[in-house]
């Protein structure tokens, strides 16, 4: 199983960034998905989760900010970052907790590459 992230990049406070995740290889499902970020020097943390029903869970930094959203079919999650602050400059990571396969009823917890989110003032 493989997360592919992408979407971050260099940005004006103030501006818009979508950043996206896709999950790929053996996957019978997948239950809840989120996107997670880190600093240096500090541990990494929750930004906004998603479960497979579609309920959604996000940080108070962000929340009324950013918006997370999936696509169970193209096993994609999505994080629409507006009105952006210095302060969520950080590394970016996606996390999704999947079934690999049919007969094992085993969650497996997946997290992406990262990508970087700088926002400038």
């Amino acid at each position: 199983v493989q997360l592919q992230a992408y979407g971050g990049g260099l940005v004006q406070a103030g501006e818009y960034l979508r950043l996206s995740c896709v999950a790929s290889g053996s996957i019978f499902s997948i239950n809840a998905m989120g996107w997670y970020r880190q600093v240096p020097g500090k541990e990494r943390e929750l930004v906004a989760t998603i479960t497979s029903g579609g309920s959604t869970n996000y940080s108070d930094s962000v929340k009324g900010r950013f918006t997370i959203s999936r696509d169970s079919d193209k096993k994609t999650v999505d994080l629409r970052m507006t009105s952006l602050k210095p302060e969520d400059t950080a590394v970016y990571y996606c996390n999704v907790y999947l079934r690999p396969n049919g007969w094992n009823t085993q969650l497996m917890n997946y997290w992406g590459q990262g990508t970087q989110v700088t926002v400038s003032s």
